[in-house]
């Protein structure tokens, strides 16, 4: 073991504010980019579950959101015509407003819904995966919906309770998990009831577009050749090079932008200042320690990698209690129903800014190492 990582070990409660300080920083930013991640992994969440392998978008498109005026419904056929499709479908997904028929000490609700309409067919590519037979027969019913168990209190129902939507009742028939929001809630009706609720879309005009191929470990060839044959009509994408697309370009927005901007700011302040001035006092305090290896002959440079190593250590530390830290923050989030996703191109950066404020830290507080004179040893 190593003299950085057995002073650390020995003498932790003298770093312990250096460990924090990095693990607060780094939970800042994790949790901030994490929040509007989530928004996004809870948009796409029907997306990702389905058992289409395609999208098809707008040729300008860069994330799920941006369907803008939409695209011609005609461009279903021509998608077709691709040997390796065999199935084609439109995503349809809209708002309406909802309110609940409160019992005897219950509030009144009244919010909007985001809607997912589906074909509840069992393999149907517009409905997710992880909808159970029971879900299925559910929503078969007329004026039947299906709502994310997070969402139940929001919306002030239960499984067999009535509620309102676009002025007519429509009744709680069963729920399902995995798709909360922090704003809308994700609420699934069968394509029967959208017409019914006169929220179907039938014109010319339509979203995203999901397609199904033959081979699902082709989807990126059939994408190229998708792409090659749109002529700039359309552009396809896999689901998941739409979900990052999508991450990034929230990331990119400029509000959120400016917030998560400011938190890396505020957080890298932190962690540089409580860093440094910590491993500077733990060096001082140890000072007389130093000026003994200067006196049996180690030397200074030999000190200062000692100092650097204990530095590292500390930012590694700090980044396994960022993790725990992290996790519990999700573990609270998911059981309140708030979507939180940590996506690699954002952690990796995270846990490499980490281990860099503490090694800057470390060399900012080498300037301390030059009272370890073995002389005061004999004052």
């Amino acid at each position: 073991m190593s003299l950085a990582l057995s002073t650390l070990i020995y003498e932790w409660r003298r770093y312990l504010a250096a460990v924090i300080a990095l693990a607060v920083a780094g939970l800042l930013v994790l949790a901030m980019t994490g929040m509007f991640m989530g928004l996004v992994k809870s948009f796409s969440a029907t997306v990702d579950r389905s058992p289409a392998q395609i999208l098809i978008m707008p040729p300008d498109a860069t994330n799920l959101f941006d369907t803008r005026s939409g695209q011609p419904r005609r461009l279903i056929p021509q998608i077709y015509s691709n040997p390796n499709i065999v199935n084609v479908k439109t995503l349809d997904i809209g708002f309406s407003g909802w309110s609940n028929f409160p019992k005897p000490g219950q509030p009144a609700r009244d919010t909007g819904v985001k809607l997912v309409i589906v074909n509840p067919v069992k393999g149907d590519i517009t409905l997710p995966i992880d909808f159970s037979e029971q879900l299925i027969q559910a929503l078969r019913e007329p004026y039947a919906v299906v709502v994310d168990k997070s969402s139940l209190g929001k919306l002030g129902v239960q499984v067999g309770d009535k509620a309102k939507m676009n002025n007519q009742t429509v009744w709680v028939r069963g729920v399902t998990s995995g798709y909360p929001s922090m704003f809308e809630s994700t609420t699934f009706i069968s394509v029967q009831t959208a017409k019914l609720l006169r929220q179907y879309n039938d014109g010319d005009r339509v979203g995203a577009i999901l397609a199904q191929i033959n081979d699902p470990t082709q989807e990126r060839a059939v994408v190229d050749q998708l792409n090659a044959d749109s002529k700039g009509r359309y552009k396809a994408w896999t689901r998941e090079d739409l979900s990052r697309s999508s991450q990034a370009s929230m990331l990119s927005d400029g509000p959120i932008a400016v917030m998560i901007g400011f938190a890396v700011v505020v957080s890298a302040f932190i962690g540089v200042v409580i860093t440094w001035q910590t491993l500077q006092g733990a060096i001082l305090a140890n000072i007389k320690e130093f000026a003994s290896l200067r006196a049996l002959g180690v030397s200074m440079r030999r000190l200062r990698l000692v100092v650097m190593e204990l530095s590292m250590w500390v930012g590694i530390a700090g980044l396994l209690l960022t993790v725990g830290l992290t996790a519990l923050v999700w573990f609270i989030a998911i059981s309140s129903g708030v979507p939180l996703d940590f996506p690699l191109f954002v952690d990796i950066p995270v846990a490499l800014a980490l281990l860099g404020i503490a090694i800057f830290s470390g060399a900012m507080s080498l300037g301390v190492l030059k009272r370890s004179q073995p002389a005061d040893l004999l004052r």
